[in-house]
C-alpha cells in the first residue's frame, strides 16, 4: 500500500547494492526536503525518543494527511524524507492501513542502522500515527 514516492526509493535501492551507497541516498533524500519553520521547531511537535533533535509538523487538508519534519543529524532528516514519501498525500485513515515496520524492511534500515536510530525512527512513526488516530 506504499505510495509511488516510496515505490522510487524502494527501485532506488534495488539499483545501489552497497550499503554505503544506500545510506548516502537517504541522506541525499533529506537534504533535498525545505528545511523546517524555525517557528515549528517547538516543544509541541519535538518528537521524543530520538538520539538527535527531531521535530515532525503534521497538516491535514481536506482528510489527507502530509507532514513536513527535521532533524539536526543528517541521517535523520533523511529518513523524514523516506516517512514524508510513505505517508504524504494518504487519506488520514489510510495512514493507520500503513505496516510501516514491512514497508521499511523492504529497504533494509531495519538491519543498517544503530539501535538508537531504530528506537527514533519507531518514535517518528508513532507520531505520525498518533496523530492520525486522533483525526479520524
Amino acid at each position: 500500500m506504499a505510495q509511488p514516492a516510496f515505490e522510487e526509493i524502494v527501485e532506488d535501492f534495488e539499483f545501489l547494492e552497497d550499503w554505503e551507497d544506500r545510506y548516502r541516498h537517504v541522506i541525499d533524500q533529506g537534504k533535498a526536503m525545505d528545511p523546517l519553520d524555525q517557528a515549528l521547531k517547538v516543544p509541541a511537535t519535538k518528537v521524543d525518543g530520538c538520539a538527535s533533535q527531531v521535530w515532525l509538523h503534521p497538516v491535514i487538508e481536506g482528510g489527507v494527511f502530509h507532514f513536513d519534519g527535521d532533524s539536526d543529524a543528517m541521517i535523520v532528516r533523511g529518513l523524514i524524507a523516506v516517512l514524508r514519501k510513505l505517508y504524504n498525500g494518504l487519506p488520514v485513515a489510510d495512514v493507520l492501513k500503513v505496516d510501516a515496520g514491512a514497508e521499511l524492511e523492504r529497504l533494509g534500515l531495519n538491519d543498517h542502522l544503530s539501535a538508537q536510530r531504530s528506537n527514533g525512527l519507531r518514535a517518528m512513526i508513532e507520531r505520525v500515527r498518533k496523530v492520525a488516530a486522533e483525526t479520524v
